[in-house]
């Protein structure tokens, strides 16, 4: 589809007719092209053994696109990340775009080509779709939906009833990226530094963690809206257990500390899109971590799962105080996912 640089979505493109047409064909379905989304059918038909993983996810980040990615490669890493927090090898994914007429045709062809990106990167197939166009004031330039289908590890036994007492808790990065990245873009709110969003696929490392340490691997979860501090107390409440967290063993880039201190903030309610959490057994802690440190450095031991102070999270200081890591209350960051 030629394309002038002013040249935007109208109403037209999702109607139906000759300009959807041309949308689908010569942008999304020319860049996203494969045997299965080039036979344009209302469905995709998909050969799959085993026991399957299913989850989706909508993304209405503002802004779109911001220091690190933009929505687009946000949906894939999103829905990728889900299917391998459930133990799944993430397979095929389906993608929804909600656009607001006015939209700009040359970068809505950007975010189309960053999922073509992410996709690749992340080895999974998008296979079906829709594409919807509303009035003008009445969205918010673009939303986006994936769905993701991935086919369950063998090995896999991932679940809050597995969590017990002794369990160590790691994180396979720095937190708070992500959430300071976007802050970073918004008006009025703008550092001199180069922080920008961790989002990435996951699905590689967990396959790894997987195949190594099986079923000692005993949950996962990525640390997105709420942050670690959501998570963290998600999990204390699901498996009615505590969790024990040390202040010095959560890592935080300095600029981005920096910033959270600024805006007066705290880290562990800052949203992650490459940060996920990893319960496994105390038996196989630290060889767990090397693993995880091979793909980050600031990967980290951070806790223990114990039967003390059920239901609640604990943060010891360096300092041996001790305080309890609340649920967010509210919305700490808006729209960042």
């Amino acid at each position: 589809m030629k394309q002038s640089a002013n040249e935007i979505i109208h109403l037209h493109h999702g109607s139906g007719g000759e300009h959807m047409t041309k949308l689908l064909n010569e942008v999304i379905i020319k860049t996203l092209h494969n045997d299965i989304l080039d036979v344009k059918h209302d469905g995709a038909f998909l050969n799959l053994q085993g026991k399957l993983a299913f989850s989706t996810d909508s993304y209405v980040i503002s802004p779109i696109f911001f220091k690190g990615g933009n929505i687009g490669e946000l949906a894939v890493n999103g829905t990728v990340n889900d299917l391998s927090m459930c133990g799944a090898k993430p397979k095929y994914l389906s993608l929804s775009f909600i656009i607001e007429e006015g939209f700009s045709l040359a970068e809505f062809t950007t975010i189309v080509e960053s999922i073509r990106k992410a996709a690749d990167k992340a080895e999974v197939q998008i296979v079906t779709g829709d594409t919807k166009v509303v009035e003008r004031g009445k969205g918010d330039k673009i939303y986006i939906n994936t769905s993701g289908i991935g086919v369950v590890y063998d090995k896999a036994e991932i679940s809050s009833l597995q969590i017990k007492p002794g369990n160590a808790v790691l994180i396979n990065s720095a937190i708070a990226s992500h959430g300071m990245a976007i802050m970073s873009e918004r008006e009025g709110l703008q550092f001199e530094s180069d922080i920008v969003s961790d989002t990435t696929n996951l699905n590689f490392t967990v396959q790894q963690l997987i195949e190594r340490f099986g079923n000692k691997v005993h949950f996962l979860r990525d640390a997105t809206r709420g942050g670690l501090a959501s998570v963290l107390n998600e999990i204390a409440t699901d498996c009615h257990l505590g969790i024990s967290i040390f202040d010095e063993k959560i890592n935080v880039e300095t600029q981005v500390k920096n910033a959270c201190e600024l805006l007066g903030l705290d880290p562990l309610y800052v949203a992650n899109e490459g940060a996920f959490v990893c319960i496994v057994d105390q038996s196989v802690a630290d060889e767990a971590l090397a693993l995880l440190q091979t793909k980050n450095p600031l990967a980290s031991n951070i806790g223990t799962i114990t039967e003390e102070h059920p239901n609640k999270v604990i943060l010891h200081s360096a300092f041996g105080g001790k305080r309890v890591v609340n649920p967010l209350i509210g919305e700490q960051l808006p729209r960042i996912c």
